[in-house]
């Protein structure tokens, strides 16, 4: 659902199997971030960060790649900041993607100032 457009479904479909119970692991939240991130919607991608770490769902690598890409593309370079720094605090490994990704918000960022 997510490569083809359809961002909308796949967190429809991740939506369902929380209402139903179905346990959710990290592979599958990380799935439904990574589906807010193409789409662009950087508050669902926080919103499900969240709903995985007071599920004592443990997050990975790729769960804050996918938070800090969507939170770049929303121009949130400071949100970006704080999740990678937080990558740090879980003793995660930070990779090229993790780098790239902070880098990117912060271009974005430095782009929405320059030309508002």
């Amino acid at each position: 659902c997510e490569k083809s457009g359809e961002w909308q479904r796949a967190l429809q479909v991740f939506a369902d199997s929380v209402q139903r119970q179905v346990e959710s692991d990290s592979i599958s939240f990380n799935a439904a971030i990574s589906a807010s991130e193409k789409a662009c919607q950087w508050e669902k991608a926080l919103q499900l960060l969240s709903t995985m770490e007071r599920r004592n769902v443990e997050p990975s690598t790729i769960s804050f790649n996918a938070v800090i890409s969507a939170c770049g593309k929303g121009s949130q370079c400071e949100r970006a900041l704080w999740n990678f720094n937080s990558v740090e605090l879980t003793k995660l490994e930070l990779d090229t993607i993790t780098f790239g990704a902070a880098i990117s918000a912060c271009e974005e960022a430095a782009q929405e100032l320059e030309h508002p």
